[in-house]
Protein backbone atom coordinates (compact mmCIF):
# COMPACT_ATOMS: atom_id res chain seq x y z
CA UNK A 1 0.00 0.00 0.00
CA UNK A 2 1.34 3.51 -0.38
CA UNK A 3 1.76 6.04 2.40
CA UNK A 4 0.99 8.90 -0.09
CA UNK A 5 -1.56 9.77 -2.77
CA UNK A 6 0.91 11.33 -5.44
CA UNK A 7 0.49 9.56 -8.62
CA UNK A 8 -1.70 10.65 -11.57
CA UNK A 9 -4.09 7.98 -13.11
CA UNK A 10 -4.88 8.48 -16.54
CA UNK A 11 -7.17 5.24 -17.80
CA UNK A 12 -9.88 5.39 -15.16
CA UNK A 13 -12.91 4.56 -16.28
CA UNK A 14 -16.85 5.32 -15.36
CA UNK A 15 -20.21 4.55 -17.31
CA UNK A 16 -23.15 6.20 -17.01
CA UNK A 17 -27.31 4.53 -17.27
CA UNK A 18 -27.59 5.61 -21.06
CA UNK A 19 -24.32 3.74 -22.14
CA UNK A 20 -24.92 0.75 -20.60
CA UNK A 21 -25.95 -1.26 -23.38
CA UNK A 22 -23.08 -0.28 -25.13
CA UNK A 23 -20.79 -1.46 -22.17
CA UNK A 24 -22.49 -4.85 -22.62
CA UNK A 25 -21.62 -5.01 -26.19
CA UNK A 26 -17.87 -4.59 -25.74
CA UNK A 27 -17.30 -5.91 -22.15
CA UNK A 28 -15.17 -9.32 -22.47
CA UNK A 29 -16.69 -12.43 -21.23
CA UNK A 30 -16.86 -12.44 -17.37
CA UNK A 31 -19.22 -14.31 -14.47
CA UNK A 32 -22.33 -12.78 -13.79
CA UNK A 33 -20.76 -11.33 -10.33
CA UNK A 34 -17.64 -9.97 -11.81
CA UNK A 35 -20.26 -7.78 -14.28
CA UNK A 36 -22.38 -6.62 -11.45
CA UNK A 37 -19.10 -5.72 -9.60
CA UNK A 38 -17.63 -3.80 -12.28
CA UNK A 39 -20.94 -2.01 -13.12
CA UNK A 40 -20.81 -0.42 -9.75
CA UNK A 41 -18.13 0.61 -9.27
CA UNK A 42 -18.15 2.09 -12.80
CA UNK A 43 -21.03 3.80 -11.72
CA UNK A 44 -19.42 5.10 -8.26
CA UNK A 45 -17.76 8.70 -7.84
CA UNK A 46 -17.68 8.57 -3.92
CA UNK A 47 -16.36 6.56 -1.02
CA UNK A 48 -15.89 3.17 -3.03
CA UNK A 49 -13.46 4.97 -5.78
CA UNK A 50 -11.79 7.37 -3.85
CA UNK A 51 -10.95 4.38 -1.11
CA UNK A 52 -9.36 2.45 -3.95
CA UNK A 53 -7.87 5.85 -5.78
CA UNK A 54 -6.13 5.90 -2.06
CA UNK A 55 -4.73 2.47 -1.87
CA UNK A 56 -3.33 2.91 -5.35
CA UNK A 57 -1.52 6.35 -3.90
CA UNK A 58 -3.82 8.03 -6.94
CA UNK A 59 -3.97 11.96 -6.24
CA UNK A 60 -5.58 12.44 -9.03
CA UNK A 61 -7.97 10.76 -11.95
CA UNK A 62 -8.19 11.64 -15.14
CA UNK A 63 -12.10 10.02 -15.70
CA UNK A 64 -13.09 8.66 -19.62
CA UNK A 65 -16.45 6.83 -20.57
CA UNK A 66 -15.75 2.74 -20.36
CA UNK A 67 -15.78 1.44 -23.66
CA UNK A 68 -16.52 1.11 -26.36
CA UNK A 69 -19.14 4.05 -26.19
CA UNK A 70 -20.61 5.93 -28.63
CA UNK A 71 -17.57 4.57 -31.47
CA UNK A 72 -20.22 1.43 -32.32
CA UNK A 73 -23.16 3.88 -32.73
CA UNK A 74 -24.82 3.83 -36.15
CA UNK A 75 -26.73 6.69 -35.99
CA UNK A 76 -24.61 9.82 -36.21
CA UNK A 77 -26.86 12.56 -34.75
CA UNK A 78 -27.31 9.93 -31.68
CA UNK A 79 -23.84 9.10 -31.19
CA UNK A 80 -23.29 12.55 -30.63
CA UNK A 81 -26.11 13.31 -28.49
CA UNK A 82 -25.16 10.75 -26.14
CA UNK A 83 -21.46 11.77 -26.32
CA UNK A 84 -22.03 15.54 -24.96
CA UNK A 85 -24.48 14.29 -22.54
CA UNK A 86 -21.41 11.44 -20.85
CA UNK A 87 -19.51 15.03 -21.08
CA UNK A 88 -22.00 17.05 -19.27
CA UNK A 89 -22.46 14.19 -16.66
CA UNK A 90 -18.45 13.99 -16.33
CA UNK A 91 -18.97 17.56 -15.97
CA UNK A 92 -20.32 17.85 -12.93
CA UNK A 93 -18.38 14.61 -11.13
CA UNK A 94 -15.20 16.71 -11.68
CA UNK A 95 -16.64 20.01 -10.15
CA UNK A 96 -18.03 17.81 -7.11
CA UNK A 97 -14.42 16.71 -6.39
CA UNK A 98 -12.18 19.02 -8.38
CA UNK A 99 -9.03 17.97 -6.35
CA UNK A 100 -9.63 14.48 -7.27
CA UNK A 101 -11.33 14.30 -10.68
CA UNK A 102 -10.23 15.45 -14.04
CA UNK A 103 -12.02 14.42 -17.19
CA UNK A 104 -11.43 13.27 -20.70
CA UNK A 105 -13.91 14.19 -23.61
CA UNK A 106 -16.03 11.41 -24.94
CA UNK A 107 -16.34 12.26 -28.88
CA UNK A 108 -19.05 11.31 -31.87
CA UNK A 109 -16.31 10.53 -34.72
CA UNK A 110 -18.88 9.68 -36.65
CA UNK A 111 -19.49 13.78 -37.79
CA UNK A 112 -15.91 14.89 -37.37
CA UNK A 113 -16.68 18.65 -37.67
CA UNK A 114 -19.20 18.15 -34.72
CA UNK A 115 -16.58 16.08 -32.66
CA UNK A 116 -13.76 18.87 -32.79
CA UNK A 117 -16.65 21.26 -31.62
CA UNK A 118 -17.61 19.26 -28.99
CA UNK A 119 -13.81 18.60 -27.85
CA UNK A 120 -13.27 22.78 -27.88
CA UNK A 121 -16.43 22.57 -25.96
CA UNK A 122 -15.42 20.44 -23.01
CA UNK A 123 -11.74 22.21 -23.23
CA UNK A 124 -13.60 25.26 -22.49
CA UNK A 125 -15.08 23.51 -19.72
CA UNK A 126 -11.92 22.42 -18.14
CA UNK A 127 -11.45 18.74 -19.75
CA UNK A 128 -7.57 17.82 -20.15
CA UNK A 129 -8.07 16.08 -23.59
CA UNK A 130 -9.86 13.13 -25.12
CA UNK A 131 -10.42 9.25 -25.28
CA UNK A 132 -11.06 7.93 -28.09
CA UNK A 133 -12.19 3.95 -28.01
CA UNK A 134 -10.41 2.55 -31.58
CA UNK A 135 -11.90 2.76 -34.85
CA UNK A 136 -15.72 4.43 -35.15
CA UNK A 137 -17.62 1.92 -36.97
CA UNK A 138 -14.64 0.97 -38.82
CA UNK A 139 -13.26 4.12 -39.87
CA UNK A 140 -9.89 4.79 -38.61
CA UNK A 141 -8.75 8.30 -37.39
CA UNK A 142 -5.91 8.29 -39.94
CA UNK A 143 -8.72 8.90 -42.61
CA UNK A 144 -8.66 12.78 -44.07
CA UNK A 145 -11.81 13.52 -42.98
CA UNK A 146 -10.88 13.63 -39.29
CA UNK A 147 -8.64 16.26 -40.45
CA UNK A 148 -10.58 19.18 -39.24
CA UNK A 149 -10.65 17.26 -36.02
CA UNK A 150 -6.83 16.78 -35.54
CA UNK A 151 -6.78 20.52 -36.37
CA UNK A 152 -8.83 21.13 -33.38
CA UNK A 153 -6.75 18.93 -31.23
CA UNK A 154 -3.42 20.00 -32.03
CA UNK A 155 -4.70 24.21 -31.93
CA UNK A 156 -6.03 23.30 -28.34
CA UNK A 157 -2.82 21.75 -27.27
CA UNK A 158 -4.78 18.72 -25.70
CA UNK A 159 -3.63 15.37 -26.17
CA UNK A 160 -5.76 12.27 -27.38
CA UNK A 161 -5.84 8.90 -25.70
CA UNK A 162 -6.16 6.19 -28.37
CA UNK A 163 -8.21 3.48 -26.02
CA UNK A 164 -8.49 -0.30 -27.50
CA UNK A 165 -12.05 -1.34 -29.18
CA UNK A 166 -13.19 -4.61 -30.94
CA UNK A 167 -11.89 -5.61 -34.32
CA UNK A 168 -14.16 -4.38 -37.04
CA UNK A 169 -14.00 -7.74 -38.23
CA UNK A 170 -12.06 -9.96 -36.24
CA UNK A 171 -8.84 -11.50 -38.22
CA UNK A 172 -9.29 -15.29 -38.99
CA UNK A 173 -5.99 -15.67 -37.00
CA UNK A 174 -8.74 -15.24 -34.02
CA UNK A 175 -10.70 -18.22 -35.46
CA UNK A 176 -11.60 -20.87 -32.55
CA UNK A 177 -9.31 -19.44 -29.56
CA UNK A 178 -11.73 -17.24 -28.25
CA UNK A 179 -9.07 -16.93 -24.83
CA UNK A 180 -6.86 -14.15 -27.32
CA UNK A 181 -10.19 -12.29 -27.75
CA UNK A 182 -10.40 -8.44 -26.63
CA UNK A 183 -7.81 -7.35 -24.37
CA UNK A 184 -6.05 -10.39 -23.74
CA UNK A 185 -4.70 -9.87 -27.26
CA UNK A 186 -7.02 -8.86 -30.00
CA UNK A 187 -7.27 -5.48 -28.67
CA UNK A 188 -3.24 -4.79 -28.31
CA UNK A 189 -2.98 -5.80 -32.03
CA UNK A 190 -6.14 -3.86 -32.95
CA UNK A 191 -4.84 -0.60 -31.11
CA UNK A 192 -0.84 -0.81 -31.93
CA UNK A 193 -1.62 -1.33 -35.54
CA UNK A 194 -4.09 2.02 -35.16
CA UNK A 195 -1.38 3.56 -34.13
CA UNK A 196 1.03 2.97 -36.91
CA UNK A 197 -1.75 3.84 -39.41
CA UNK A 198 -1.55 7.55 -38.34
CA UNK A 199 2.05 7.33 -38.42
CA UNK A 200 2.46 5.59 -42.11
CA UNK A 201 -0.33 7.96 -43.60
CA UNK A 202 1.21 11.09 -42.38
CA UNK A 203 -1.00 12.49 -39.76
CA UNK A 204 1.69 13.95 -38.06
CA UNK A 205 3.58 15.52 -40.76
CA UNK A 206 0.33 16.99 -41.03
CA UNK A 207 -0.13 17.81 -37.56
CA UNK A 208 2.95 17.67 -36.56
CA UNK A 209 2.30 19.03 -32.33
CA UNK A 210 -0.35 16.61 -32.22
CA UNK A 211 0.23 13.99 -29.70
CA UNK A 212 -1.49 10.61 -28.71
CA UNK A 213 -1.22 8.55 -25.32
CA UNK A 214 -1.53 4.85 -25.82
CA UNK A 215 -2.05 2.78 -23.15
CA UNK A 216 -0.98 -0.53 -21.40
CA UNK A 217 2.83 0.30 -22.25
CA UNK A 218 2.36 1.55 -25.59
CA UNK A 219 0.57 -1.95 -27.01
CA UNK A 220 3.95 -3.62 -27.52
CA UNK A 221 5.25 -0.57 -30.04
CA UNK A 222 7.99 0.06 -27.46
CA UNK A 223 9.68 -3.27 -28.23
CA UNK A 224 9.42 -2.77 -31.35
CA UNK A 225 11.37 0.17 -32.94
CA UNK A 226 14.29 -1.19 -34.09
CA UNK A 227 12.44 -3.60 -36.57
CA UNK A 228 9.75 -1.33 -37.52
CA UNK A 229 12.04 0.99 -39.08
CA UNK A 230 14.36 -1.87 -40.50
CA UNK A 231 11.44 -3.37 -42.57
CA UNK A 232 10.13 0.21 -43.02
CA UNK A 233 12.85 0.77 -45.32
CA UNK A 234 12.84 -2.39 -46.61
CA UNK A 235 9.61 -2.91 -47.79
CA UNK A 236 7.97 0.88 -48.28
CA UNK A 237 9.03 1.85 -51.95
CA UNK A 238 5.65 4.54 -52.29
CA UNK A 239 6.36 6.13 -49.06
CA UNK A 240 3.99 8.69 -47.39
CA UNK A 241 6.20 9.92 -45.17
CA UNK A 242 10.22 9.70 -45.18
CA UNK A 243 10.71 10.00 -41.48
CA UNK A 244 11.31 6.30 -39.63
CA UNK A 245 8.14 5.50 -37.54
CA UNK A 246 10.48 5.29 -34.62
CA UNK A 247 10.82 8.66 -34.97
CA UNK A 248 7.14 9.41 -34.76
CA UNK A 249 6.72 7.64 -31.68
CA UNK A 250 9.30 9.18 -29.98
CA UNK A 251 7.94 12.90 -30.86
CA UNK A 252 4.02 12.18 -31.12
CA UNK A 253 3.01 9.46 -28.26
CA UNK A 254 3.30 8.90 -24.99
CA UNK A 255 2.45 5.42 -22.83
CA UNK A 256 1.11 4.86 -19.81
CA UNK A 257 1.48 1.78 -17.55
CA UNK A 258 -2.22 0.88 -17.29
CA UNK A 259 -2.77 -3.05 -16.90
CA UNK A 260 1.17 -3.31 -17.01
CA UNK A 261 2.37 -3.81 -13.76
CA UNK A 262 5.96 -5.45 -14.59
CA UNK A 263 9.34 -3.85 -14.89
CA UNK A 264 10.18 -5.68 -17.76
CA UNK A 265 8.13 -3.49 -20.14
CA UNK A 266 8.54 -0.26 -18.09
CA UNK A 267 12.09 -0.60 -18.68
CA UNK A 268 11.25 -1.09 -22.22
CA UNK A 269 8.95 1.61 -22.76
CA UNK A 270 11.79 4.25 -20.54
CA UNK A 271 14.77 3.13 -22.83
CA UNK A 272 12.66 3.20 -26.32
CA UNK A 273 10.75 6.80 -25.68
CA UNK A 274 12.33 8.71 -22.74
CA UNK A 275 11.26 9.10 -19.04
CA UNK A 276 9.37 12.24 -20.18
CA UNK A 277 6.68 9.92 -22.68
CA UNK A 278 5.56 7.19 -19.61
CA UNK A 279 3.09 7.82 -17.09
CA UNK A 280 1.40 5.83 -14.63
CA UNK A 281 -2.32 4.31 -15.14
CA UNK A 282 -4.55 1.87 -13.19
CA UNK A 283 -7.32 0.95 -15.92
CA UNK A 284 -9.72 1.21 -13.00
CA UNK A 285 -11.96 -0.73 -12.19
CA UNK A 286 -10.28 -3.57 -14.89
CA UNK A 287 -7.09 -3.78 -12.89
CA UNK A 288 -6.62 -3.13 -8.85
CA UNK A 289 -5.41 0.15 -7.99
CA UNK A 290 -3.82 -1.59 -5.09
CA UNK A 291 -1.37 -3.48 -7.05
CA UNK A 292 -0.79 -0.76 -9.62
CA UNK A 293 0.21 1.46 -6.57
CA UNK A 294 2.77 -0.86 -5.48
CA UNK A 295 4.34 -1.37 -8.80
CA UNK A 296 4.82 2.28 -9.31
CA UNK A 297 6.35 2.15 -5.37
CA UNK A 298 8.55 -0.17 -5.94
CA UNK A 299 9.78 -0.40 -9.74
CA UNK A 300 13.13 -0.12 -10.58
CA UNK A 301 13.51 2.99 -11.77
CA UNK A 302 15.38 5.93 -10.31
CA UNK A 303 13.47 7.89 -7.51
CA UNK A 304 13.49 10.87 -10.36
CA UNK A 305 12.06 8.98 -12.88
CA UNK A 306 9.60 7.46 -10.23
CA UNK A 307 8.12 10.78 -9.59
CA UNK A 308 8.03 11.23 -13.31
CA UNK A 309 6.19 8.56 -14.12
CA UNK A 310 3.99 8.94 -11.14
CA UNK A 311 2.66 12.12 -12.01
CA UNK A 312 4.85 15.45 -13.31
CA UNK A 313 4.78 13.88 -17.18
CA UNK A 314 0.98 13.66 -16.61
CA UNK A 315 1.05 16.92 -14.92
CA UNK A 316 2.76 18.68 -17.68
CA UNK A 317 0.83 16.84 -20.54
CA UNK A 318 -2.22 17.57 -19.54
CA UNK A 319 -1.72 21.12 -17.33
CA UNK A 320 -2.64 19.78 -14.14
CA UNK A 321 -1.82 21.72 -10.76
CA UNK A 322 1.64 19.89 -8.93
Amino acid sequence: MTTQATNVALEEHFIIPSFLDYLSRGIPQVPPEVRTTLIRRLSDFGEERLSEMDRGGVRMAVLSISGPGVQIEPDAATATRLAAEANDALVEVVANQPDRYAGFAHLAMQDPGAAADELERCVGLGFRGAMINDHTNGVYLDDTRHDVFWERLQDLDVPLYLHPGDSFQLPYVFDGVPELAKPTWEWTTETATHALRLIVTGVFDRFPRAQVILGHMGETLPYMLWRLDSRYRFTSTDRRVQRNPSDYLKDNFSVTTSGQCDDVPLQAALAALGERRVMFSVDYPYESSEVAGRFMDTAAIYEETRGLVGHRNAEALLKLKS
